[in-house]
C-alpha cells in the first residue's frame, strides 16, 4: 500500500529509462538527469519505454522503496513530455496516473486551503527542496552530496 499526503513531492522523469535498472540506477538517474537528491524524500516516478509500466522510488530515511506497476493490458494515457527532465505532479494526480488515467484531464474540486510547495534552492542548479525530510538534516544532503 501507498499512501500519499496532498503535500508529497512527487516527480515524474520525463524520458523512459531502462526498466532493468534497479534501486542503485534510478538513484543514479535521480541525481544526474534530474539534478535531484533521492535522499529528501521526494517520490520519483518513472516508465519504461513502451509505456507499460512505471517503477516509483521514494527514501523513508532507512532505506529506498522500489514498486512496480505493470498494466495488466494496454499502454499509458498519458505521460509528460517536453523539454524539462523532470514534471512535478501533485498526490492525487498520481493515483489517477496509477488507474492508467489521464490526470490532466479529470475535474478536480477546488482545495480548501491550498498546500504551499516547498521552495526549490535559489540557485537554480536543482528542484531539491531546502527543507529536508524524513529526518534528513541539510548537513545530510550537503554531505551526500559532496562525497558525491
Amino acid at each position: 500500500m501507498l499512501a500519499l499526503s496532498p503535500s508529497q513531492r512527487i516527480l515524474l522523469a520525463v524520458q523512459p529509462v531502462d526498466f532493468r535498472k534497479g534501486i542503485d540506477g534510478l538513484i543514479g538517474l535521480c541525481r544526474q538527469r534530474l539534478n535531484e537528491n533521492p535522499l529528501l524524500g521526494t517520490l520519483f516516478v518513472f516508465t519504461n519505454r513502451r509505456r507499460t509500466a512505471l517503477k516509483l522510488l521514494i527514501y523513508d530515511g532507512q532505506g529506498f522503496f522500489l514498486i512496480l506497476k505493470r498494466f495488466s493490458q494496454g499502454r499509458l494515457h498519458w505521460w509528460p513530455d517536453g523539454p524539462g527532465a523532470g514534471h512535478a505532479l501533485a498526490a492525487r494526480e498520481l493515483h489517477i496516473l496509477l488507474w492508467n488515467g489521464h490526470p490532466q484531464k479529470t475535474a478536480w474540486a477546488p482545495l480548501w486551503r491550498p498546500l504551499h510547495s516547498i521552495s526549490a534552492t535559489a540557485n537554480g542548479s536543482s528542484m531539491a527542496a531546502t527543507v529536508p525530510h524524513f529526518g534528513a538534516t541539510p548537513a545530510d544532503a550537503q554531505g551526500e552530496l559532496a562525497s558525491n
